[in-house]
């Protein structure tokens, strides 16, 4: 009887550690390859654990759409987004908001690159007569650096769709790959966000050299952590301003250079209007 009694026991102690025992699970949208996605955002779950004193842990997806469906189905409960995602996922998911951007996502921009060899100069002017009738790689058909803001401004400048204006229209699937194809003369011209490709300055990479910048857009808002609205129900009161500020108080140069970012502040669903604006005017977000 005793026995049972302090098994009895035991079990009561463990069962309420057992039943709060909860994973934040977070991802991203992949826009770099695997290994650089897991590299970035292992060491990233690993600085949420330390500051929330819970299991974190990143998943990986495979593309801009698989990153929304995995929020919409609570697979991630937090996911670094870009702001046509964001977008997306929070009209998707009742209740979810922005919390942080990077201090550059504030005022983000695309770079249009140029193989070498089609001999274009860079230039404060949308270079409309130089660039028709060659051939455009966006990136993921979903993001805002890569398909949404460049494609707004490509109308813009010319008044025809891409397909029209250029002889031969592509999406290469992530920034990375963007540069690649540019430099290696796949793909004549091509959009980026302007973080990978300084990055890839920074980093020396050999294609900065074969894939010059030829112009880039006015700033737009883009990245941003999105967390889902009933986080606070599972991990407790207050778990979302507690993220919020892990976020907000990453310092550690190593973390932010995975990003690349200086750092990150404040943001709100309020902040990407102009993103969801543009996004219904082009039909994206039907």
């Amino acid at each position: 009887m005793s026995f049972s009694i302090a098994r009895l026991a035991l079990l009561a102690a463990l069962l309420p550690a057992a039943a709060g025992a909860q994973t934040l699970y977070f991802s991203a949208i992949p826009d770099e390859d695997d290994t650089a996605l897991s590299e970035r955002f292992s060491k990233v779950a690993e600085y949420l654990e330390g500051e929330l004193g819970a299991d974190v842990e990143f998943v990986p997806v495979k593309s801009y759409p698989a990153a929304v469906t995995a929020f919409r189905n609570d697979q991630v409960q937090l996911a670094w987004f870009g702001g046509l995602s964001g977008v997306q996922a929070r009209r998707m998911t009742e209740g979810s908001k922005a919390i942080a951007q990077g201090v550059e996502d504030e005022a983000f921009v695309t770079y249009f690159i140029a193989n070498s060899e089609t001999g274009i100069e860079p230039s404060e002017e949308f270079p409309a007569d130089a660039l028709e009738g060659l051939t455009f790689t966006f990136g993921a058909k979903t993001s805002t650096s890569g398909r949404l803001m460049p494609e707004y401004w490509i109308r813009q400048e010319t008044g025809e769709a891409p397909d029209e204006f250029f002889s031969r229209v592509g999406y290469s699937g992530d920034h990375s790959q963007t540069l690649r194809l540019v430099a290696s003369g796949a793909w004549q011209v091509g959009a980026l966000n302007f973080s990978v490709y300084d990055k890839a300055v920074t980093d020396e990479a050999p294609e900065v050299e074969d894939a010059r910048i030829i112009w880039q857009t006015p700033p737009y808002p883009d990245y941003n952590w999105t967390i889902r609205g009933d986080v606070d129900a599972r991990f407790g009161e207050g778990f979302t301003d507690r993220v919020q500020e892990a976020l907000l108080s990453m310092d550690d140069p190593d973390l932010l250079a995975s990003f690349p970012r200086s750092g990150f502040i404040p943001a709100t669903n309020d902040d990407y209007a102009p993103i969801e604006e543009t996004g219904d005017a082009l039909g994206l977000l039907r």
